[in-house]
């Protein structure tokens, strides 16, 4: 609460500038929040005791909860916010980094609520990076036990022993691609308030802008140019971008989740700009521009557009619904399954088919040359399982309250994954107000799943868990 409190004065200060008569639902909700955070941290006050694997499993989700709702107040003190459950949607929509919007008209907004929505992105992303890499694999969940297996991240060095120390790293480097960014942006030509506004949407792979047309209102190579580097950066493992400071690019060209990374979204590129050259635009350059942009939004979870995909061929529409479920690297601000899973899922597989041929011969599946353990692909393939149907039931429910099919299936995919925009009435140029109050709710809690990692948020639903 505190710290949402201190982040409150910044959009304070942009209100205050811009004179449009907002300055104060942010000097009320800075005060709320903050009160109600001393309040807790008074009550709550450290003592001498060790937290368990199922305090710190309810800490991490109150955390998210209590975040969601301490950003929604400011939204529900504006007068653009119709209802509760718009003002939570766009919150938790914020703060998970999802970047779907209930507003029709973004550019309505006053500064100092376009700015605080953006910067809800900057906040829960770090937090998104420190959940990942520092406070999960210690519960025993979380894509970064993964890399027990991996030799360019914590199997050699642990990364960093302490949390503390760890938080100090990812923070600084979190902060100086956030200043390079603004930097950049500003001298291609954006003015200081929205090139902050998609600093933030950019470094933590959110995609809220304050653009209705977002990047691509901006008609600039350069500009999207500079939003693909930064979204890729943010989707990449923060354990990565460290380690390159001191060994240089080869920790990024020996570490087989960055390179299938990669190959994922230039075969999906070329793929896309092939179905919509001709067609849909008239020169291979102009749709590779498009088809590049969407694709690393998409697989980065960003969400931010440059083209309405959702008014593209069948085949490319396909194409970025199947690519809301891959995801950027563990350890990253992103969400959706990530591509360390699709890629030990995948030489699982062939591991298999080798089995079919020669029965009795022994075929691990091996990451960076290392034998990855059963426990680790048993708890993957739980993961996947899990995470399709959730999907699938989100599907349905949306679905059974009168949401047609494709809307229904691409948000929930977008929602869970944490991409933003979905498809049809939901696509990059609509926004998530047509969905029923209901299907909003699920929505939420979609996002907030995905954000988790799901068996985080479930595992407080099962009755065993509040057993003595």
């Amino acid at each position: 609460n505190i710290i949402i409190a201190l982040a409150m004065l910044a959009p304070l200060g942009v209100s205050i500038y811009y004179a449009e008569g907002d300055a104060w639902i942010f000097a009320e909700s800075s005060v709320i929040t903050g009160v109600s955070g001393a309040l807790m941290l008074f009550v709550f006050r450290a003592r001498d005791y060790d937290i368990r694997y199922r305090e710190g499993f309810f800490i991490v989700v109150v955390s998210w909860f209590a975040a969601s709702l301490d950003g929604a107040i400011p939204f529900m003190l504006s007068e653009h916010f119709l209802s509760f459950t718009d003002a939570i949607f766009e919150s938790v929509s914020g703060i998970t980094t999802t970047g779907g919007s209930i507003l029709d008209n973004v550019e309505a907004l006053p500064h100092g609520l376009l700015f605080w929505r953006s910067e809800l992105h900057w906040i829960g992303g770090v937090g998104i990076v420190l959940l990942s890499l520092a406070i999960l694999p210690l519960l025993g969940v979380g894509g970064m036990q993964l890399y027990n297996a991996e030799s360019s991240a914590f199997a050699e060095d642990k990364f960093a022993p302490r949390i503390k120390e760890m938080s100090r790293i990812i923070l600084a480097v979190y902060i100086s691609f956030s200043i390079i960014l603004v930097v950049l942006l500003k001298l291609l030509g954006m003015d200081l308030f929205d090139a902050v506004v998609h600093m933030f949407g950019t470094v933590s792979t959110g995609g809220f802008s304050s653009n209705g047309a977002s990047i691509g209102g901006y008609s600039s190579f350069y500009i999207e140019s500079v939003i693909i580097i930064f979204m890729i950066l943010g989707a990449t493992n923060f354990a990565l971008h460290y380690r390159f400071s001191k060994e240089g690019f080869k920790v990024y060209t020996r570490n087989s989740e960055f390179k299938f990374y990669i190959l994922l979204m230039t075969i999906s590129s070329l793929l896309i700009a092939l179905n919509l050259w001709g067609d849909y635009y008239s020169s291979f350059a102009q749709s590779l521009r498009h088809a590049t942009f969407q694709v690393v939004s998409v697989v980065t979870t960003t969400g931010y557009g440059t083209s309405d995909f959702a008014s593209w061929p069948p085949f490319g529409q396909l194409m970025i619904l199947v690519l809301m479920f891959t995801g950027g690297c563990a350890g990253s601000t992103t969400g959706s399954i990530k591509c360390i899973r699709l890629y030990l899922l995948l030489k699982l597989t062939y591991k298999e088919f080798i089995k079919l041929i020669h029965p009795r011969a022994f075929v691990p599946v091996r990451l960076s040359g290392k034998v990855v353990p059963d426990d680790v692909m048993r708890g993957i393939q739980r993961f996947t399982i899990l995470y399709l149907l959730v999907f699938i039931v989100s599907a349905l429910g949306l679905n059974w309250m009168g949401v047609d099919f494709t809307t229904a299936i691409s948000s929930a995919a977008a929602s869970l994954s944490n991409v933003g925009p979905g498809l049809a009435l939901t696509g990059p140029l609509a926004s998530f107000s047509v969905i029923p109050e209901p299907g909003k709710w699920l929505l939420i809690f979609d996002m907030l799943l995905g954000r988790l990692e799901i068996s985080s948020l479930l595992i407080l639903l099962l009755p065993t868990f509040w057993s003595a």
